[in-house]
């Protein structure tokens, strides 16, 4: 069964959706089977990796409107292993469709639990908002990662995030636990970011990835070319904080593995 990981913070712009995309494809190209979940009504993962969202014919809104089979809404993308169930903008109506609906917090962990062998990892790229998909994605997640953005405010709003995932804890999911806070958006020239990092670092101490994602223009554009960093540009600075972030994953998951190309070294 795949470790499933929500990518959550309510405030906007923090690197939810860059991480989404430059993590899965990172581990994918580590050889694990990943599959993001776009939570989000934007769509921006889906778009991110080169998809247009208006000709998607089943997206995650059919899956927990219509009870389509998540397996019908699955998109390959560029790198084999690595899978997406796209968003759409009638998400946004999601909600409103859920509410009378008994179990409405549980409704995604249903629809993961029909994918989740086929992967390692399965990813949910959360809009920035704590509504009900986001509770959903928190309910069915094993853990949870918080991008914090280097910059002013950077702390703002997380006590609300870290209070929703306690009431998850407490009434709907007891075994979800915090993956790690990741900073992003660092530039190593300004103090602000140094602050940030040594505020965040101070708070969380150990719940901080070791990892740290720079500040990187190949990360701004490669969504804009529908592909993740590591195929736009393999050598920037960006794609190399992601592959950094997946083994460090994957070492603090005690799920490391050697490459085909490791194994015929050892032999």
């Amino acid at each position: 069964m795949a470790k499933i990981i929500a990518l959550a913070n309510q405030k906007g712009g923090v690197g939810k959706t860059t991480t989404a995309i430059n993590l899965a494809s990172s581990l994918a190209v580590l050889e694990y089977k990943v599959l993001i979940i776009d939570a989000d009504p934007q769509a921006n993962s889906t778009s991110g990796i080169g998809y247009d969202v208006r000709s998607i014919e089943n997206s995650i809104y059919e899956c927990i409107v219509d009870g389509i089979n998540p397996k019908e809404a699955v998109l390959t993308s560029d790198i084999e292993g690595f899978d997406i169930i796209p968003s759409h903008i009638d998400l946004v109506g999601a909600e409103i469709e859920m509410l009378n609906l008994s179990n409405r917090e549980k409704i995604l962990s249903k629809v993961i639990e029909k994918v989740s062998p086929d992967y390692d990892f399965i990813l949910i790229d959360c809009s920035p908002s704590l509504g009900l998909i986001t509770v959903n994605a928190l309910t069915a997640a094993d853990s949870v990662i918080i991008p914090v953005q280097c910059e002013y405010f950077a702390l703002e709003g997380l006590g609300k995030l870290l209070n929703t995932i306690k009431i998850i804890q407490s009434r709907l999911n007891p075994e979800l636990e915090i993956e790690g806070f990741l900073l992003t958006m660092y530039d190593s020239r300004l103090r602000l970011s140094n602050q940030v990092v040594s505020e965040v670092r101070k708070h969380f101490q150990d719940m901080v990835f070791e990892t740290i994602i720079q500040r990187n223009t190949k990360l701004g554009e490669a969504p804009s070319y529908g592909k993740p960093a590591i195929l736009y540009d393999a050598d920037s600075a960006g794609a190399i904080n992601y592959l950094n972030l997946a083994r460090e994953l994957l070492q603090n998951n005690n799920m490391t593995k050697m490459s085909n190309k490791e194994k015929i070294i050892s032999e």
